[in-house]
């Protein structure tokens, strides 16, 4: 049951999928006073996903999260669109949008992620981030042209538009700076195993190399040089190289900040701040489930931290929920459903499902004898059994024992792990 009265108001920033579902979770918890949600894009909510997938390979609309009449019929929210909040006075419970304060009385900060940036990068046409629809406008007018495309990074943006643009007949270039692209995300044998995925596809991707000058004729990118001394002709320049929070309009909040950036919650969500909450990329907090802290730059983490962000903040004290998850992101490349639950741990995974030649395939990664990830591939109806499993406390035993029991697959390169090159 909510705690704030109906002349009371809640405020989100961020008219985003963790923004939206704060709103939704808050009237679900009964709080029947006014909600506005501030973005700084014109648009509605929309799914940010399918821009790298549908909107980018089949030219898709827009991909509101709702139909316009459910914000006014059933949220009853106010949405103030392409004017993004520049700071936060916790004194006086305002947010500054525009030129004029906001009063609310609780408060969800859903501002999300930018394109981290090189800041040697000269001005000119034909070098572009992904982050908003805008953005995929530039890029199918390349991705159509059939001409070449450089990325910048090999992470899960990075491979997903090289997969559109190989789709149409482009010239994909990636280029990575680490010898061993998702290490991070992945570990470093099932990293280097799906990025052969580039390669098999026609992906020329370059590892240990980084960009060293862009070329340019008449204020348009026409080829870069990298750091072997190797030269790459291009048409279009796409920096993937991860993301910061958005976070610049609150340094003189007196919110606390992590050193990434990104605002720093306990395990309710709640900031540093009474009665300020925050929800996705922006967010850094305690996960339970897992042992570590810091933030998660998925989906199906924006979704969930929204609903808890949202319900907490209306919520009375002894009715806060804690948030804890097992993280779980998806991407599609070359046609092939790559799925990730968990984390990636330090001893060698080992698959234990399918076939690796034919790119169907589960793998499992243990820490002693605790299952702290799968990752599956072209086995959509096996992860998120397998994610409630490791939320449960699945032993490695149990889970590799249902797996042999319904059948181990290939044994040649199944049984092993990926080389490490």
């Amino acid at each position: 049951m909510s705690a704030l009265g109906n002349n009371d108001r809640l405020v989100v920033i961020g008219a985003s999928l963790a923004g939206l579902r704060a709103a939704e979770a808050a009237r679900a918890e009964g709080f029947a006073g006014e909600i506005v949600i501030i973005g700084d894009e014109k648009e509605l909510p929309y799914d940010r996903p399918p821009l790298s997938k549908q909107c980018l390979v089949d030219g898709a609309p827009i991909p509101y999260l709702r139909e316009e009449r459910t914000y006014t019929e059933s949220l009853k929210a106010t949405f103030m669109l392409g004017q993004p909040a520049s700071a936060l006075n916790a004194a006086e419970k305002t947010v500054i949008v525009g030129d004029r304060p906001m009063r609310y009385d609780a408060l969800v900060i859903a501002t999300g992620a930018s394109p981290r940036y090189l800041p040697a990068l000269p001005e000119a046409a034909g070098i572009v981030t992904l982050r908003n629809f805008d953005d995929v406008a530039r890029l199918r007018q390349a991705v159509e042209s059939g001409s070449h495309i450089t990325i910048i990074g090999a992470g899960i943006i990075g491979a997903e538009i090289a997969s559109a643009a190989r789709g149409r007949d482009c010239q994909v270039t990636i280029v990575e700076a680490t010898e061993h692209p998702l290490e991070r995300a992945l570990g470093r044998s099932m990293g280097s195993l799906l990025s052969e995925m580039h390669h098999r596809n026609g992906t020329d991707l370059r590892c240990g190399v980084t960009l060293s000058e862009v070329r340019t004729l008449s204020d348009q990118v026409t080829g870069i040089v990298l750091s072997d001394g190797s030269e790459v002709a291009t048409d279009l320049l796409l920096v993937s190289i991860g993301v910061v929070p958005n976070t610049f309009w609150l340094q003189e909040s007196g919110i606390e900040l992590e050193p990434d950036g990104s605002i720093a919650c306990d395990e309710h969500l709640q900031t540093s701040l009474e009665n300020v909450y925050a929800a996705g990329d922006v967010v850094s907090w305690p996960n339970a489930l897992t042992g570590r802290s810091g933030r998660l730059e998925t989906w199906t983490s924006a979704n969930e931290q929204g609903a808890v962000a949202g319900a907490n903040a209306v919520g009375g004290e002894g009715d806060r929920q804690p948030y804890a998850t097992v993280p779980y992101f998806w991407s599609d490349w070359y046609g092939n459903r790559i799925q990730f639950a968990g984390t990636a741990a330090d001893a060698v995974p080992e698959v234990v499902h399918g076939s690796v030649e034919e790119d169907k395939f589960v793998v499992l990664y243990r820490s002693g004898d605790a299952v702290t990830g799968v990752l599956a591939v072209n086995e959509p109806s096996k992860i998120m059994k397998d994610r409630r499993k490791i939320r449960n406390g699945a032993t490695w035993q149990e889970m590799v024992g249902h797996y042999r029991g319904i059948g181990a697959g290939a044994p040649s390169r199944a049984q092993q792990p990926a080389p490490v090159v």
